[in-house]
């Protein structure tokens, strides 16, 4: 494994920071956050446009870059740095796979060169708001419930009567679905919504993926007041709302898809939280140079030095987990883990080291704090990623043919 970035990459990674320093800096993310959209749409054409950022993993046939998920992780790692609010990881990394995975060539066709452009957002909304189980993070997404019950709970879906207006395509009059998601991310801007609905009823009860355009009839989406401003959430209803299958109804393995695309995204969540850790380190690095006590800079001073050298390592070893896991994506929720821990920790140090100062809402430093713990709350939490992850590789007993573990007895 040959482990040194190319000259693209390392081109890709050098003008995102050059752009986001000048054009992303912290007075910019929250006047950015406070928008209707939660981000600054100005700014984010331009990332569409001049960078081709959210069509970076997107083959070139759709309008795409043709990148792989290093690239990718290599943006994001920029991105949170910065504490960018942007409609890339909802977009890019948790849509734009599973319409590539399981959408017909039409409708690869229709969407895939519009999100390229950066001109169609796009989300995923799972009911219940288990983001982290649906994508097969912390648990095994065909047995565990976080898409609600075939007889109640969750969204449910039904084919729609034949002229009934609920879509094109999927078997006359499309699909309607009824039911709630909550804690969708970027989910009250976003211009497609790949909703997690039952069909079949009770007694044939699967999960399958619908498209739902912004404007259908039956939807009501709302802004959730959420730790992390940078991370809009929303709640999704779905009252009789009109949708798209997403693919065929032909027995296709969408649980699978959905953990394949959790593993991709894993890998490129370390790496945007390991950019978030490091940004925290480097601001709180520059402060204690400058700031004094009893006639030196308290970067000086011996135990503060250790406590910024640990954080380094910290960081540097996530950051070579998010890398490797970018190579190999089976080892993203591990990496995912090792980098939602550090940014905690990275963040809680760096309101400690900043002093007084670091607990005021006008620094920096409690911005870091909440994207660590709203990560954790969305993706994790990390001890539930790595007790999946060892239970899939069988650490502490047997992997049965359902994917549960059975304990081995001593």
């Amino acid at each position: 494994m040959d482990a040194a970035f190319t000259a693209e990459q390392d081109e890709i990674r050098r003008t995102l920071r050059d752009l986001l320093t000048k054009h992303a800096g912290p007075g910019e993310v929250r006047a950015a956050v406070r928008t209707a959209e939660g981000h600054d749409p100005a700014l984010w054409h331009r990332l569409a446009r001049e960078l081709g950022l959210p069509g970076l993993a997107i083959a070139e046939e759709y309008g795409g870059a043709g990148c792989t998920a290093t690239e990718l992780a290599l943006a994001c790692e920029e991105t949170g740095r910065a504490l960018l609010p942007s409609p890339l990881l909802a977009t890019a990394v948790l849509a734009a796979p599973l319409i590539t995975a399981l959408g017909t060539p039409e409708q690869r066709a229709e969407l895939l060169p519009r999100i390229a452009e950066g001109t169609l957002t796009a989300t995923l909304a799972v009911p219940g708001g288990s983001m982290a189980a649906a994508l097969g993070l912390t648990a095994d997404n065909r047995a565990a419930a976080w898409a609600g019950g075939g007889r109640a709970g969750g969204i449910q879906a039904h084919p729609a009567r034949e002229g009934g207006g609920g879509g094109d395509g999927d078997g006359g009059g499309g699909w309607r679905l009824y039911g709630e998601a909550d804690r969708v991310l970027d989910g009250h801007s976003a211009g497609l919504l790949l909703v997690a609905a039952h069909t079949g009823g009770y007694p044939r009860s699967r999960t399958l993926l619908f498209l739902v355009s912004a404007e259908a009839e039956g939807l009501a989406r709302t802004r959730l007041t959420s730790m992390d401003e940078t991370r809009p959430l929303a709640r999704i209803e779905l009252r009789d709302a009109a949708a798209r299958l997403l693919g065929a109804d032909d027995g296709t393995d969408v649980c699978g898809a959905l953990a394949d695309t959790g593993s991709r995204a894993a890998a490129v969540l370390a790496a945007e939280a390991v950019g978030a850790a490091a940004g925290a380190l480097e601001r709180t690095v520059a402060y204690v140079k400058e700031r004094e006590q009893f006639g030196r800079a308290i970067g000086s001073f011996q135990a503060v030095k250790h406590r910024l050298a640990d954080l380094y390592v910290r960081v540097e070893a996530a950051r070579s987990a998010a890398y490797y896991a970018a190579w190999d994506p089976a080892a993203g929720p591990l990496a995912l883990a090792q980098a939602l821990e550090t940014a905690r920790i990275v963040a809680g140090e760096a309101v400690q080291l900043h002093g007084g100062i670091g607990f005021t809402w006008e620094h920096e430093a409690h911005l870091y704090v909440k994207r660590a713990a709203a990560d954790e709350l969305l993706f994790g939490p990390v001890h539930r990623l790595r007790d999946h992850a060892a239970g899939r590789a069988g650490l502490f007993g047997a992997v049965t043919a359902d994917g549960s573990v059975r304990g081995v007895a001593v």
